[in-house]
């Protein structure tokens, strides 16, 4: 294949001369529905067809080359038209009947690349290249001036791939673009900064299309003047390095992990696990993505991609759902009911009876006295959200209503600015949105990092937002930011390199102070990258907040954290090398890690037992009524295979995980086994956060020496985020110490700013010991 010019370089989308929207097709390759079988056992299995939503008349004919990230031998559909790699073809036959092709990586192409050969030269005229940003198309391509690109169908991830450098010695940025791809341009007095960052974007017409994912942003973050930095005021590696791995020694009581038996043959999870969340029930939800196989039909016919999962019985059942909920954000309202918010597109060819889910929004019910509900399909009255989101975070406010930030708009480039959503809107507490989109400048200036962001409500009612390198708390009132806090040492932290984030237990003790935590990163979207083994950890409110830094044993990337009743962290799933993404992570992480935030700094880590599982992209964890800690899914393949195929690019090493296992931890287990307190009972389970009281009864064991009772949510749980997870320690008086029967006097926290609305689990623990949690609503 012939060097592309210069121009050719130029990562673009645009109007062709038929003045329809032409986009790239990066990441709009999808298999159809006769693609990988979940069952191939071997790399001789029948590669999947692939279509690309590009928008060209049936008779345009295309010469296109797709690369190694792309699925590989693929055959492209083109809205009539057929595409495939090196053949041009006339208006589409049966997908089928396309040849399937070896696979073509041109040496100079980036690791995900697709080029669009000039067939269309002809077809797009001199006005259509100078309207749509690479103004010079035959010699060094300019910054684009692009407009925002529609919805597409894919299941692929977004792809950032490893960033690259070069000369950068061209003029000033006009667009906040620069870097070598960019024509050398540097970031001059730009606004958000002067220092050229690893990541960006250029634009150009489709039929001198190559795309690559090299390009820069402006800013005046540590993600843009410090490591990667490119040209401006670069300060390269910070002067004190995050701390590396820090060696833990062993719990003297590490707990257990189990698997779960399935039940029936060959059914565990029912669907793979990328969404799941608590019910009232005391059921776990899992929710998923269309997929070409789960473990579950539903009675139409087509497979299920969401289920019911009794721990109790281990049975699980299908619950049908009409939108996308692929990389939804979610949180439970007010009225208790479980909403998962945008998704992606539709993917008719798997399965026509799910539509758009890009906007889509979510209900499911469930009852702690209603058996009736149980296993009942979610709800989609046809409430959208004001525009699409995939991979948006959600947070509930003290009122009720959420804020849905983040989000790409049509599952494209994140390198791209049009393809991404740097704002947030607002969902009344029904979950209805108020249709405005508000830009949240710190989601803009971290792009391509800006996806699925941490996010915490503080004890004043503000948020505390990291995303990338950077974290600010933002009073959503005002719509202003109140402060900016400082970078976080070490790598990226959030999609596509998510470590994990967790608000610590609040209490009156220090005046429900909050404290986050965020452990591991990654530096870059491949799977050669490193991951980050360091912690940091702050006091966002304290009059001069500064990262306190920390260390896991090892670097971990999609790590997730979750709080347990006797206040402590447990860590778990991830990878050593790679990062968020189909195929790019090896290296799982197996070991459990145990953090108790109230031991000093450096004797806070214990190591617990080690699976047997990968648990690697799309995995969650959330505790159970009973204290123990549910781990499931594992999907890092584009679509389902239960035998690992070797020497594939994407990786194929790592299969789609159905089972499920439990972790009993330290205080369930060895003596602690039989020091349950029994009994429990209530006084209300209809509760305000307004100082009010309630009173609990149970049974303690004798000789008992400490109580503690907690107020827990467990949130949404979706790629290591598990949304407004939160846990409240309540005063307490009453309690007699030795004696068997016990009657507490619980006091609530003193205002929603502490426990907003919506259902939690109360736990009481004696020694440290849970009795079973039992759900109460928080009005």
């Amino acid at each position: 294949m012939e060097e592309p010019r210069a121009s050719e370089r130029c990562p673009a989308r645009t109007e062709s001369a038929f003045g329809v929207n032409v986009q790239s097709a990066t990441s709009t390759l999808i298999p159809s529905a006769a693609a990988t079988s979940p069952f191939r056992k071997s790399s001789s299995h029948v590669r999947p067809t692939l279509r690309m939503a590009l928008a060209v008349p049936p008779t345009a004919e295309l010469s296109v080359i797709l690369t190694a990230r792309s699925t590989p031998a693929p055959v492209a559909q083109v809205m009539g038209g057929v595409v495939t790699p090196r053949h041009t073809v006339g208006p589409a036959a049966s997908l089928a009947a396309q040849p399937q092709l070896p696979r073509q990586t041109p040496p100079h192409l980036g690791p995900m690349a697709v080029a669009v050969l000039p067939s269309l030269v002809p077809l797009v005229t001199p006005k259509a290249l100078t309207e749509n940003g690479c103004n010079n198309p035959s010699g060094t391509p300019t910054p684009s001036q692009t407009k925002s690109a529609a919805a597409t169908s894919t299941s692929q991830e977004p792809i950032l791939g490893k960033p690259t450098t070069g000369p950068n010695n061209g003029p000033a940025t006009t667009d906040g673009t620069c870097g070598a791809v960019n024509g050398g341009t540097v970031c001059g007095n730009w606004p958000q900064g002067s220092c050229c960052s690893a990541y960006g974007v250029c634009t150009m017409p489709l039929s001198m299309l190559i795309i690559t994912n090299d390009d820069q942003f402006c800013g005046k973050t540590t993600a843009h003047c410090g490591t990667g930095c490119q040209s401006g005021p670069c300060t390269g590696p910070p002067a004190v390095a995050a701390p590396g791995p820090s060696p833990a020694p062993a719990n003297p009581n590490p707990g257990t992990i189990r698997i779960l038996p399935g039940s029936a043959p060959n059914v565990q999870a029912g669907v793979p696990a990328m969404h799941a969340g608590l019910m009232q029930n005391g059921r776990v939800v899992f929710l998923d993505k269309v997929e070409e196989f789960t473990q579950i039909k539903l009675p139409n016919g087509q497979f299920a991609y969401s289920a019911e999962y009794d721990p109790a019985t281990n049975q699980v059942v299908g619950l049908p759902y009409k939108t996308n909920a692929f990389c939804s954000g979610g949180a439970f309202l007010a009225d208790g009911r479980f909403v998962s918010i945008g998704g992606n597109a539709p993917l008719d060819f798997i399965d026509p009876t799910v539509g758009d889910g890009f906007n889509g929004i979510r209900y499911l019910s469930r009852s702690a006295t209603d058996a009736g509900l149980n296993g009942q399909a979610w709800q989609e009255p046809g409430n959208k959200i004001a525009s699409a989101r995939w991979y948006a975070s959600v947070q509930t406010m003290p009122d009720g209503t959420l804020f849905v930030a983040s989000g790409s708009l049509n599952g494209l480039d994140p390198t791209v600015k049009e393809n991404n959503n740097p704002t947030y809107e607002i969902l009344n507490a029904q979950g209805v949105s108020n249709g405005k989109n508000i830009p949240l400048e710190i989601l803009n200036k971290n792009q391509p990092y800006y996806m699925y962001p941490f996010i915490h409500l503080l004890n004043n009612g503000q948020l505390f937002i990291a995303v990338s390198k950077s974290a600010e708390i933002f009073n959503v009132a005002t719509n202003t930011v109140v402060k900016a806090l400082p970078d976080l040492p070490g790598d990226y932290r959030t999609y596509p390199n998510t470590g994990g984030s967790v608000l610590l237990p609040l209490s009156s003790a220090n005046g429900y102070a909050p404290d986050v935590i965020i452990c591991g990163g990654g530096a870059y979207q491949d799977i050669t990258s490193p991951t980050d083994p360091s912690c940091g950890r702050m006091q966002p409110l304290a009059a001069n907040p500064n990262w306190e830094m920390d260390s896991m044993p090892e670097g971990r990337g999609m790590v997730e954290g979750t709080l347990l009743p006797d206040g402590t962290v447990i860590w778990v799933n991830g990878a050593n090398l790679g990062a968020q993404g189909f195929g790019v992570a090896k290296a799982p992480t197996l070991e459990v890690l145990i953090y108790d935030p109230v031991k000093p700094l450096g004797q806070r880590w214990t190591h617990g037992p080690s699976s047997t599982i990968a648990r690697l992209y799309h995995s969650v964890a959330l505790l159970l009524l009973d204290g123990t800690l549910m781990i499931a899914g594992s999907n890092p393949v584009e679509q389902p295979i239960l035998a690992p195929v070797p020497n594939q690019v994407p990786s194929e090493d790592f299969v789609t995980e159905f089972r499920v296992e439990i972790y009993t931890p330290p205080y369930l287990s060895g003596a602690n086994a039989n020091k349950r307190p029994t009994g429990l009972t209530l006084s209300s389970k209809s509760l305000k956060a307004d100082g009010s009281t309630f009173t609990v009864k149970f049974t303690a064991p004798a000789g008992n020496k400490a109580v503690k009772v907690a107020l827990y949510h467990g949130g949404f749980v979706t790629h290591s985020l598990h949304m407004n997870h939160r846990m409240v320690f309540l005063d307490t008086t009453g309690y007699q110490a030795g004696a068997t029967s016990q009657t507490l006097t619980v006091k609530m926290p003193p205002n929603r700013n502490v426990a907003q609305p919506g259902p939690y689990v109360v736990y009481v623990t004696v020694d440290g010991v849970p009795a079973i949690g039992q759900f109460v609503s928080v009005a």
